[in-house]
């Protein structure tokens, strides 16, 4: 299967939700907005284009790392196989746009940064020492089709319009935080 690679440059929206689940596996997921900018001839100045919602997904020890690195409102920049997720709210079909995270990092265009290396990254599973993060064969991995369903459950008010989540999908992640441990 040929998988959708994507990289997006933007801004850390939201706070990263940090959820493990009940096989100890990890998810921390969170949105970025982006938006072009382009010279508007008839004003003589710069503009700003509409904004992009992306969902970020990590995974396993990923997830812990990113949880432990990424604020809202840092730049970032985001590589991975781009999914589409349909739900529908009041009638209305709606698609949100999530990046299963293969890399990421902060932009350094727009700032410092230091890197300091994992603990005990020599225990990373071997799709998470090749830098995909994303769950394998081996035991403790969550499915893909398990992390769509925790995350579009988690955020499923996730796309208002103004990039903020909703207070459906504040409750809603809080029962899922309730019936699984949370890591500190």
């Amino acid at each position: 299967m040929n998988d959708l690679t994507i990289t997006v440059t933007g801004w850390v929206a939201t706070d990263p939700r940090h959820i493990v689940g009940p096989t100890g596996a990890s998810l921390t997921s969170f949105r970025i907005a982006t938006h072009s900018r382009y010279f508007d001839r008839s004003l003589g100045e710069w503009a700003d284009g509409p904004t992009e919602w992306f969902t970020v997904r990590t995974f396993r020890a990923a997830a812990v790392t990113v949880m432990n690195s990424i604020t809202k409102g840092q730049p970032i920049v985001v590589t991975g196989r781009l999914r589409t997720n349909e739900w529908t709210k009041d009638s209305t079909t709606r698609t949100d746009l999530i990046i299963d995270a293969t890399a990421l990092g902060h932009d350094l265009t727009r700032g410092v940064a230091t890197f300091r290396r994992a603990v005990g990254d020599s225990s990373l599973g071997a799709d998470d020492a090749a830098g995909t993060g994303m769950p394998g064969g081996s035991a403790g991995g969550i499915s893909p089709a398990e992390a769509d369903k925790a995350v579009a459950d988690a955020e499923s008010g996730a796309n208002t319009g103004d990039g903020e989540m909703g207070a459906e999908a504040d409750d809603v992640a809080d029962g899922l935080v309730a019936n699984a441990s949370v890591a500190a």
